[in-house]
C-alpha cells in the first residue's frame, strides 16, 4: 500500500504533530508514505529530519491552479493507492487534482477541528462528495461534521487521535528529574498544565486558581509546559504578566520539552482548562501517565475524561470551582491515586496508538476492496 498524507499548514500543534505520528506508524508497518506539506514550515522540516519523503508546495489562501496541476502530476507519477488529508482546506487543491487526472483512489479526510460555517453549498458539495471517509477525532467533531458539510453520516468514522502508552509509562519515565531541575522538594504537590500558549487553552483560569490555591496551602508548586505558537507571542506575554500581577512565586513556565513523559511523570495533578477542544492529546497523554485530572467540561474533553472516575470536570471558564476540584484532589490522596489508575486503564483500552492504527490500516483496506 502506498499513501500520499497532506497537512498543508504552517503552523505547528496538535494536528500537525499526529500527522507526522501517523506517517511514521504506517512506515513501521512497512506501508509506504510521503507527506504533501507547505513549503518551509515547521511540519515540512520536522517531516525532512525524521527522513520523511515530503512534496513542499506553496498554497496561500484557497484558489492554486498551478499547485493543483503540481499535485495532479505527484498523484499520476506517485501512484499512490490512497490520499489522507488532515486538513479540509486541503480539499481545495486534492480535489481539483484527483478529478484533473481522473484518479478513483479512495480519500480520506481527518477532521481535527470543528467549524462554525456551514458548508453544504454547490462548490462544496463537490470536494466533500469526493471524500471516502471522514475520520472525527471526538463526537463533538462527528457532530460538528454532520451539522456544517454535506457529509452523511455513515462515511464518518469516529477515530481518536492515539497515544504511545508504551512511551507515556510512568515506570519508564523518571519522575525526580524534572522535579529536581525546577527545585520541587518531595513533600510539594506538583499541578501542572500543557498547552501552547494561545487564547482559550485557560490559562488565565489556571493562574487564578493557582493563587486562589496558594494562600491557603503552602506546599504547592505549578509548573506551564509550552511555548507560544506563530503569532502567539503577545499572548503568551500577557500570561507571565498575569503570573506577575498575581504575586505567583510558586509558578514554573516550563517552555518547550521534549521530555513530556518525565515532565508529566513529576507532576501530581494534571489540569486540562481548555475553553474548547476536538480532543485533547496532552490529556490522553496525561491519563496514559497514570495522573488524576482537573478538566473542563467541554467538548472533546468528554470522550477522554470520566467525571469521578478519571478525572474530577469543573465548569469551563470557572476558575473557582477550578480551584475547588484541586483542592479535593489536595486534600485526598486515596482519590488522586484510584483516579490515576483508572484513567491509565482507559488510555490503554481507548487510546494507544495501536489499536487507532489498526483500526486506521482495517479502514484503508476496507475502502480499497470496495
Amino acid at each position: 500500500m502506498k499513501v500520499l498524507y497532506s497537512c498543508l499548514s504552517k503552523s505547528w500543534g496538535g494536528m500537525e504533530m499526529i500527522t507526522l505520528t501517523f506517517i511514521k506508524e504506517l512506515l513501521k508497518r512497512n506501508i509506504s508514505v510521503e507527506l504533501l506539506c507547505l513549503k518551509e514550515s515547521r511540519i515540512h522540516i520536522e517531516a525532512c529530519t525524521s527522513g520523511i519523503i515530503t512534496h513542499p508546495v506553496k498554497a496561500s489562501g484557497y484558489v492554486h491552479p498551478f499547485t493543483v496541476m503540481r499535485v495532479a502530476y505527484l498523484i499520476r507519477k506517485g501512484k499512490f493507492n490512497l490520499i489522507h488529508t488532515q486538513a479540509s482546506k486541503d480539499l481545495w487543491i486534492i480535489v481539483p487534482a484527483l478529478k484533473l487526472v481522473k484518479s478513483p483512489i479512495p480519500l480520506f479526510l481527518t477532521k481535527q477541528v470543528g467549524s462554525f460555517i456551514v458548508k453544504k453549498d454547490l462548490l462544496h458539495r463537490y470536494l466533500y462528495n469526493r471524500v471516502t471517509k471522514a475520520f472525527a477525532i471526538s463526537k463533538v467533531i462527528k457532530k460538528n461534521l454532520v451539522e456544517t458539510t454535506p457529509l452523511i453520516e455513515n462515511k464518518i468514522e469516529l477515530v481518536f487521535n492515539g497515544i504511545d502508552t508504551h512511551r507515556f509509562d510512568p515506570e519508564k519515565a523518571d519522575r525526580r528529574k524534572v522535579r529536581k531541575e525546577f527545585s520541587v522538594k518531595e513533600d510539594e504537590l506538583l499541578i501542572g498544565m500543557l498547552a501552547r500558549f494561545s487564547p482559550g487553552k485557560g490559562h488565565e483560569e489556571f493562574l487564578t486558581a493557582a493563587k486562589i490555591l496558594s494562600e491557603k496551602y503552602n506546599n504547592l508548586k505549578f509548573i506551564i509546559v509550552g511555548e507560544a505558537s506563530r503569532g502567539e507571542d503577545e499572548y503568551a506575554n500577557s500570561i507571565k504578566k498575569l503570573s506577575e500581577k498575581l504575586k505567583l512565586s510558586n509558578i514554573i513556565f516550563a517552555g518547550f520539552r521534549s521530555d513530556t513523559p518525565d515532565v508529566l511523570s513529576a507532576m501530581d495533578i494534571f489540569v486540562f482548562p481548555s475553553h474548547s477542544e476536538a480532543f485533547g492529546i496532552a490529556l490522553a497523554e496525561a491519563h496514559s501517565m497514570f495522573l488524576p485530572s482537573v478538566c473542563s467540561d467541554s467538548d472533546g474533553v468528554l470522550d477522554i475524561a470520566v467525571d469521578g472516575q478519571t478525572a474530577l470536570l469543573f465548569e469551563t471558564k470557572n476558575s473557582a470551582d477550578l480551584a475547588a476540584k484541586l483542592e479535593q484532589l489536595i486534600l485526598n490522596p486515596q482519590l488522586r491515586k484510584q483516579l490515576g489508575i483508572n484513567a491509565r486503564k482507559r488510555a490503554v483500552e481507548l487510546f494507544d496508538l495501536n489499536v487507532i492504527m489498526n483500526k486506521t490500516i482495517e479502514l484503508y483496506n476496507k475502502s480499497l476492496r470496495n
